[in-house]
């Protein structure tokens, strides 16, 4: 199963982020019907690229081409592609060798840097082929490039908004990156263009699952089910829902029919680990992985976590750093995911040098709106324990979740083109100047607060909601701005344990920074200055909580929490792992457990693989009063 929108995709299998890591999957399965040949002008024939061509060259040309289609219909690839070059060694922009090219190298190499270069040439020469683009597009998904990729869809979307391929493959680049609520307005728009499919209507139901809107999404599992009662990927992704909810029996009773219909046992070797892993049959679990391996299959990176996860709970943990450090290399090296140092610091300067002290003298801030429910912000690097302490607060009947709300970052990218200004964020907010931009911060805080309406996430009788977006705190300028008086709660663990942590999961929250442990220690750090910076500069609403100093007294620090608040003390908060909603991160199942100590410290176990990690979080730690030892 290939990603976006390739035309050759028939399945409906979502699958984890990580699971594309060295096997091509992605977590979305493809729009099935594309069409073969959706362009808005026709392709250019022996005339296109320019340059003259006598009708000697244009005859050697067809003849090339017209061996090359022979070739490639009769399954000889190498010759096909061979004719393709040759044309095009005459005319590099001659289309129809170009295109070609393109079915040669999409059948032989999917995915490959010929495939690419390809595609780039065809686009280059005919920027409204839809096929290439959307072809483009799934394959810059698929590296990690989901800037690109996002841009190339949305410039085609905006040429063809009534192509379902398109609102598709926009629904599955959104949902991906942290913008379910948006990716679900695309999946429904697909379904009012083209009707009620068993794809749309698989991956919808992965997009409102991690949105925490479990029962519509069993509701759209059902359908797809009911559609297409014959494909396994239906079926998994449904029983990946009920193991979400804890509700392990309806899980294997799913699973089950799944293995009815493949034919390859092996292949859901994950799946059920992952099942026995929560019964904690953990050694049970360890075999159904190495199923694959001694059916001489390699295990993919998603698969690589699992197993590691597992070995880390069975105190083997030479085995499951060896996993993780295997998983993490498929992923930067097969899928080419990569810190991106360089947007990172570029975008953390540009903070520190425009949120000051003296600047924020003149720039205005927003008003509080007291008709609707005000944001706690729960900040804090990926892991740190911001899942546990949202858990803690919405168990109050005076807080309601919110997850993960990503419009603070997608504030980021409006703002610029709100106030019509020519600099990006955060030199953008130098037009809150003017005076006709004055009242422009209400305006983000209402685009903030109705976003959040939308979701349903707002509950009777209670004033406050959580948004616990992993980073955050890189926004803490712009929060400040919005909501001056909203709580901040900053949540901070060791250094280390966070690493660890980091490097043991899928994680591309942080410009990818989680995929090498060196990365994760340079970007915790650029963080951490930012934060110092925010806490300098701005007078926050800031309290910051440890958590091993939740783990050590509970309702101390619970108590603490809510006070800050503002609401009082309820003992339901002690019990966190009673609260019922799904928590669509990847400390779900953790959660769903007693407050434990086993993760304070968790680092030692692999210290000797930290050396250089420790020695670039050194600093940091000791300031916090952590030992790197």
């Amino acid at each position: 199963m290939k990603a976006l929108a390739l035309p050759a995709n028939k399945g409906t299998r979502p699958l984890d982020p990580a699971s594309k890591t060295g096997s091509g999957n992605t977590p979305f399965a493809v729009f099935a019907n594309q069409p073969a040949g959706n362009t808005l002008r026709p392709h250019g024939g022996a005339q296109s690229g320019g340059g003259r061509r006598t009708p000697q060259i244009l005859k050697s040309l067809e003849n090339l081409l017209a061996q090359g289609n022979t070739a490639f219909g009769s399954g000889n690839i190498v010759l096909a592609q061979l004719r393709a070059q040759q044309a095009l060694q005459q005319f590099p922009d001659y289309m129809p060798a170009l295109l070609l090219l393109r079915k040669c190298v999409s059948t032989a190499e999917p995915g490959s840097e010929a495939h690419e270069d390809v595609l780039r040439r065809i686009l280059k020469l005919d920027p409204n082929d839809l096929v290439a683009a959307t072809e483009l597009c799934t394959m810059l998904f698929n590296k990690g490039e989901a800037e690109e990729s996002e841009a190339l869809a949305r410039s085609c979307l905006r040429v063809m908004p009534l192509n379902p391929v398109l609102q598709s493959a926009m629904g599955l680049l959104l949902s991906q990156r942290g913008r379910p609520a948006a990716g679900e307005f695309h999946f429904r728009r697909v379904i009012e263009l083209d009707g009620e499919k068993p794809v749309v209507a698989n991956n919808l139901a992965f997009c409102l699952k991690i949105q925490g809107k479990v029962e519509e999404s069993e509701a759209w599992y059902r359908k797809a089910a009911e559609m297409a009662p014959d494909d396994p990927g239906v079926w998994v992704g449904w029983s990946r829902l009920e193991e979400a909810r804890r509700n392990i029996p309806k899980a294997w009773e799913l699973l089950r029919k799944a293995e009815k219909l493949t034919a390859d046992d092996v292949d859901l070797a994950l799946e059920r680990a992952v099942l026995l892993g929560r019964e904690g049959k953990t050694a049970e679990a360890v075999a159904e992985l190495n199923k694959s391996r001694d059916a001489g299959k390699r295990l993919a990176a998603h698969a690589l976590y699992e197993r590691g996860r597992l070995y880390d709970r069975m105190d083997k943990f030479d085995e499951a750093w060896a996993d993780f450090s295997e998983a993490n290399r498929l992923v930067r090296e097969v899928q080419k995911r990569r810190y991106g140092e360089a947007a990172a610091k570029e975008f953390a300067g540009a903070c520190m040098r425009f949120f000051k002290r003296t600047r924020m003298k003149l720039v205005p801030r927003a008003d509080l709106d007291p008709s609707l429910p005000q944001p706690i912000f729960i900040v804090g690097f990926p892991r740190s324990g911001t899942t546990m302490v949202e858990q803690t607060l919405t168990a109050h009947p005076k807080i309601s979740a919110g997850d993960e709300l990503s419009f603070m970052q997608d504030l980021t990218r409006i703002i610029p083109r709100w106030l019509a200004s020519p600099n990006p964020f955060p030199g953008a907010l130098t037009d809150l100047w003017m005076g006709d931009n004055r009242l422009a911060p209400n305006q983000f805080r209402d685009y903030y607060l109705r976003r959040s309406q939308e979701l349903g996430i707002f509950e009777e009788g209670a004033p406050f909601f959580t948004d616990k977006m992993p980073l955050n705190e890189m926004h803490l300028g712009l929060i400040h701005l919005l909501f001056p008086r909203s709580p901040i709660i900053h949540v901070r663990r060791h250094p280390l344990d966070i690493l660890t942590s980091n490097f043991s999961n899928f994680l591309t929250h942080g410009f990818n920074q989680s995929f090498d442990a060196k990365t994760i220690a340079q970007h915790y750090v650029l963080v951490d200055e930012l934060v110092e910076h925010y806490k300098r500069e701005l007078d926050l609403n800031y309290l910051e909580v440890r958590y091993e100093h939740i783990v050590d007294n509970q309702e101390k620090h619970v108590r603490r929490m809510l006070e800050f608040i503002g609401v009082e003390f309820d003992p339901r908060c002690l019990s966190f792992e009673e609260n019922q909603r799904y928590a669509r991160t990847a400390s779900y199942a953790q959660v769903t457990e007693k407050l434990y100590d086993k993760s304070v410290h968790r680092f030692r176990h692999y210290r000797k693989h930290l050396d250089q990690a420790a020695a670039i979080l050194r600093p940091v730690s000791s300031r916090l009063g952590y030992s790197t030892e």
